[in-house]
């Protein structure tokens, strides 16, 4: 047994921090004396301490160390590898987003957010199936992520989907107030009868003419993919082109298999 201040000083762990880790249930002392209230800790417990200190040195919170700990031996890396997943996937949109902001104090607007250059194609007339709703900046990944999940199920009986599902945003969407935004699932008109589910409407998207931007995932999360839409709008613009449709995002790429720096999805404007 260790007393509390040789434990602190070989798992370089401060008395404040043994305190903190204590009355978060993540490191509690194996004995506490009744009387003079010192805590001891077993020997063994310098390994466990020595982990909190590494995975807080990945900045990663106490919710999630106390995740770590709670897993298995065997379950531990997973944990680990999916936090740190997600986190850089945070720091690479994050890269994006300050790139945008050091445009927009210098005066450079406009450089960053093309990676590619804007290209038209022509769309023919679709007909989808579409789950629309109002929703805030937050609630969208998710609501995304799940309605088109909802959707790719429900065109199943049709064949799957006949082209890349895309997501219309009928109105503006932003931290003040929710908007509305609609996603769609192509299905090929042969098999729609197929489908029979009353949850979602079904409509035709008309043909139009349409510009587009590629972007990548680290892109995608608001508000680094505003800067996308500024571009179109800015090329809109200096061309004298007009929207005809409202602005979408075209999703091609395997969202879940993609990195930060890999191309998912375009941004897209029809115009007249």
């Amino acid at each position: 047994m260790l007393t509390s201040g040789e434990f602190s000083r070989r798992s370089r762990l401060s008395p404040k921090a043994l305190r903190l880790y204590e009355q978060q249930g993540l490191l509690v002392p194996d004995e506490v004396d009744p009387a003079s209230h010192y805590r001891r800790y077993r020997t063994a417990r310098l390994a466990e301490a020595r982990l909190i200190v590494w995975l807080r040195r990945l900045d990663m919170p106490l919710s999630d160390v106390a995740r770590v700990l709670a897993a298995p031996a065997a379950e531990r890396e997973a944990v680990v590898a999916a936090f740190w997943q997600e986190a850089e996937a945070r720091f690479a949109a994050q890269r994006w987003l300050a790139a945008r902001v050091r445009e927009v104090v210098s005066g450079r607007e406009g450089g960053h957010a093309a990676t590619r250059p804007i290209q038209v194609r022509d769309v023919p007339a679709q007909l989808v199936l579409t789950e629309r709703r109002h929703v805030m900046p937050e609630e969208l990944p998710g609501w995304i992520d799940s309605a088109m999940a909802r959707l790719m199920t429900a065109t199943a009986p049709a064949g799957g989907p006949s082209a890349a599902p895309f997501v219309v945003y009928h109105g503006e969407i932003n931290h003040d107030s929710d908007g509305p935004a609609e996603v769609c699932v192509p299905i090929d008109p042969a098999g729609a009868e197929r489908v029979g589910v009353p949850t979602f409407s079904m409509r035709e998207e008309p043909a139009h003419r349409e510009a587009y931007l590629p972007i990548v995932k680290a892109q995608v999360q608001f508000p680094q993919i505003l800067s996308a839409y500024d571009a179109l709008h800015g090329w809109m613009k200096a061309g004298g082109h007009t929207g005809t449709l409202p602005p979408r995002e075209v999703y091609f790429g395997d969202w879940a298999a993609a990195g930060p720096g890999d191309e998912v999805c375009d941004i897209a404007v029809p115009v007249a």
